[in-house]
């Protein structure tokens, strides 16, 4: 026997891989089999989350280990495990206690307080190890704001909170650590997550960039249109940037760059594109779940919003894909490397049963997500068992030998999807406890007076409010997950967005608000000099992760454009918009938009602009955006809006015609 499986570190994958299949199992069940209060769902989540992350997850990492069940020592391994069950101990306080605390309520027993600090502490420590120090840096700002308010300058003065209330407030109710934020998490999230691994583990992820090449490597561009294609179903499922990058760009960003792109630009089209990923419904990086809670709409109604904008931008970035290719010069692949599309999709055909699953629960059925998700997981572990047995049929040996290595085969897909699966969620659960921390304080009475400063900073000025919003959300969402960032920049930001609109005559729709704060949130992920994608994709690509970065921001900003357009412009989220007819004008006119957007950033449009062509392409962007805003600075009646969509197509096709006309001339200058 090999002197490794007596190792510390082969310890702790058996312990690791027990919690995380156990999380799995508990989470499997709640849909259907166990009912249980809110508050107990949640401590539940959480604890097994804390389990995993100080077993799984070592205090320091030495430079460039894996993070899951990284090597320890023996002592150091015991400790973690320790601090996992005090840890969990804490968090399940609140449900060995209930009663007491209910009775109590308001004035906490020291026994209440010591455990709670005892919670606080080692959750901003397990979140440190799985998110990285700033969000629990941000927490503990806000703490120190909420306790020393009385003693700052006039301007940031707050009456200040007791201990007693602090714990009240964060660890003995359902607004703090228990909050909204882990309630969705723990409902909701963690079954999409474990469908997003168990596809990929299944062999998903591979069957998309196949599917992505078949259709579309023989076009100019091919392997970056086909990147952005995989990413945007892998996106569907995993909602997670990096590992968008991870799982696709191994394949695709080799392939860009064998075709002629350069290194920086083809890092930068998967950085793009798999941050676009989590735009993508049904998972949108965990987010949407939370914005259908905090708008009080259904989830449905989310994804409806977030339709159009994904698929726009989308949509720009294939446009985007082209344009480089146009400017470097780049054809497609050749026949004998793009897989056969009808023999791919043949082959691959059963991973998209899950998903259909999924879309028919959610949007014809209208059933719960989490009930949506539990079903989608049967038809998925349904599929893993016939892929298993169609590859157990070619070989050889009795049916009772192949029944059994199917079996096996099967348990083995599923058991390293859950442990994926887990894994996967310790950042989501982890950071949702501590934006719940943060929610806890600034209702406190925080919120009130942030608002009112953010309010004074932005002079009542709604654009400057939006610009203010999204700096603000880039600069925090460097160091934070998407949904942390959404989650505090929402509970900031968002009322005052739509106060501000509502005081100056503009009806802005609060889940506009809220789908700006997480546009801007998914953003940070490729905003230097943080980045984290951009630092995933320059790995494989071997460019630079700053120039990498940048040249991914750039392509980005026409992400970045598109919330300001449907603050301004509901059509685009499709506020009480229902006929199919409508729903595709908008989305063909906002597209158009985008690339009007697009070419004026790339600085082409059919061929290089002209400085003096801009402007045409300024004009129709904004007809095409915001058709009822130009309709009103022209003084038109607003039953004539849709009019300014027609007038934005003339200006981009005929400054197409102009540009291809000087293209011929230009070629009938070229010598022969």
């Amino acid at each position: 026997m090999n002197e490794r499986d007596h190792s510390p570190i082969v310890h702790v994958r058996i312990v690791a891989a027990v919690i995380a299949v156990l999380w799995a199992l508990f989470q499997l069940t709640l849909p259907q089999f166990i009912i249980l209060d809110r508050i107990t769902i949640r401590a539940i989540h959480l604890t097994f989350a804390l389990l995993l992350i100080f077993v799984a997850f070592p205090f320091k990492l030495k430079k460039g280990e894996e993070r899951f069940c990284a090597d320890q020592p023996f002592w150091g391994s015991l400790l973690n495990l320790f601090l996992g069950v005090i840890a969990s101990a804490a968090v399940l306080y609140i449900v060995i206690d209930w009663n007491g605390i209910a009775v109590r309520s308001g004035t906490p027993l020291p026994r209440d307080i010591v455990i709670g600090l005892v919670a606080v502490v080692l959750l901003l420590e397990a979140s440190r190890r799985v998110v990285g120090p700033a969000l629990s840096i941000v927490a503990l700002v806000f703490t120190l704001y909420a306790f020393l308010g009385p003693y700052l300058p006039e301007l940031l003065a707050f009456r200040g909170v007791s201990l007693r209330k602090y714990m009240t407030q964060v660890f003995l109710s359902s607004e703090g650590i228990y909050g909204i934020p882990l309630g969705v998490s723990a409902s909701i999230v963690y079954l999409f997550v474990l469908l997003g691994a168990l596809l990929e583990r299944a062999g998903a992820g591979g069957f998309f960039i196949r599917l992505a090449l078949s259709a579309l490597g023989k076009y100019r561009g091919g392997p970056a249109k086909a990147a952005v294609l995989s990413s945007g179903l892998m996106g569907c499922i995993s909602g997670s940037s990096v590992a968008n990058i991870v799982t696709t760009g191994t394949f695709t960003i080799p392939m860009m760059k064998a075709v002629g792109y350069p290194p920086r630009k083809a890092a930068a089209i998967e950085v793009a594109a798999s941050t676009d990923g989590q735009l993508m419904p049904p998972i949108m990086g965990a987010a949407a779940f939370i914005i259908a809670e905090y708008v009080n709409v259904p989830y449905v109604d989310v994804i409806k919003a977030a339709a159009i904008p994904a698929f726009v931008d989308f949509g720009s970035l294939f446009y985007i894909t082209h344009l480089e290719a146009c400017k470097l010069g780049i054809r497609g692949l050749s026949k004998d490397r793009i897989p056969h599309f009808w023999q791919t999709l043949k082959g691959g055909i059963h991973y998209l049963v899950p998903i259909m699953v999924l879309l028919v629960e959610l949007l014809y059925f209208r059933h719960s997500p989490e009930l949506s998700a539990f079903r989608s997981i049967v038809a998925l572990i349904l599929v893993i068992f016939y892929q298993e047995l169609r590859k157990a049929i070619l070989t050889r040996g009795s049916f009772k030998e192949k029944m059994g290595m199917t079996v096996k085969r099967s348990i083995r897909i599923i058991g390293n999807g859950c442990i994926q699966g887990s894994k996967n969620m310790v950042t989501v659960a982890a950071a949702t406890a501590v934006a719940g921390i943060i929610i806890g304080i600034v209702n406190l009475g925080i919120g009130g007076m942030l608002t009112h400063i953010v309010e004074m900073l932005s002079g009542g000025n709604i654009l400057i409010l939006l610009g203010i919003t999204a700096f603000a959300s880039l600069i925090l969402g460097m160091g934070l997950p998407t949904t942390a960032t959404y989650i505090v920049m929402a509970s900031l930001t968002a009322p005052i967005i739509v106060q501000i609109g509502t005081k100056y005559g503009l009806a802005i729709p609060l889940i506009s608000a809220h789908l700006f704060c997480f546009y801007f949130g998914i953003l940070a992920d490729d905003t230097p000099p943080v980045g984290l994608a951009s630092y995933a994709a320059a790995a494989l690509a071997g460019s630079e992760p700053i120039p990498t970065g940048i040249q991914g921001f750039l392509y980005d900003l026409r992400t970045g454009i598109t919330p300001f357009m449907f603050v301004f412009n509901s059509d685009i989220i499709l506020l009480n918009i229902h006929h199919p007819l409508m729903m595709l004008l908008i989305l063909a006119m906002t597209f158009l938009g985008a690339c009007a957007f697009t070419s004026i950033m790339q600085g082409w449009f059919a061929t290089k602009n002209k400085w003096y062509e801009v402007p045409i392409l300024v004009c129709a962007m904004f007809l095409l955006y915001l058709p009822a805003l130009c309709t009103m600075l022209i003084h038109l009646d607003l039953r004539y809006r849709y009019l300014m969509y027609l007038v934005g197509i003339l200006l981009l096709a005929g400054l197409y015609a102009i540009q291809k006309y000087r293209m011929r001339c230009e070629a009938l200058k070229e010598p022969i």
